[in-house]
């Protein structure tokens, strides 16, 4: 049983580019994982690899990457921001821009949310009168 064991597990690794142990030390670092079944591992290691080859692949399809014969970080976050499939990834994987201009961003942000709490407090009063 030990010979059939250590030829699965040299199998696998085969099976998969990513790294089992990395794959295992990001599956244990959630608090609701207490032990990993070897399976479980290999299938999160596979899946995880098959995933990141579809969104190269698509990225590397619907971007501008082929004009180039490259694929781009751009090429990735477009795919991230378009497509409805890959949209959970926006956070990941940001459209690049300049600092000055995120800078300007925030500045808005802040005014705008100021504007906010100003309407918010004026609601509140007007709630308290009735």
């Amino acid at each position: 049983a030990e010979m059939a064991a250590a030829r699965l597990s040299g199998t696998e690794n085969r099976l998969v580019s990513l790294p089992l142990s990395r794959i295992r030390v990001i599956m244990k670092s959630s608090p609701e994982v207490s032990s990993i079944n070897q399976d479980a591992l290999f299938l999160t290691a596979k899946a995880t690899e098959l995933f990141v080859q579809y969104l190269a692949t698509y990225s590397y399809k619907h971007g501008r990457g082929k004009e180039k014969n490259a694929l781009t970080y751009t090429d990735l976050s477009h795919t991230a921001e378009e497509c409805e499939t890959f949209q959970f990834l926006a956070d990941i994987l940001p459209k690049k821009i300049l600092a000055s201009k995120y800078l300007k961003m925030l500045e808005k942000e802040k005014r705008d949310g100021e504007v906010r709490e100003g309407n918010d407090e004026a609601e509140e009063e007007e709630d308290e009168d009735e």
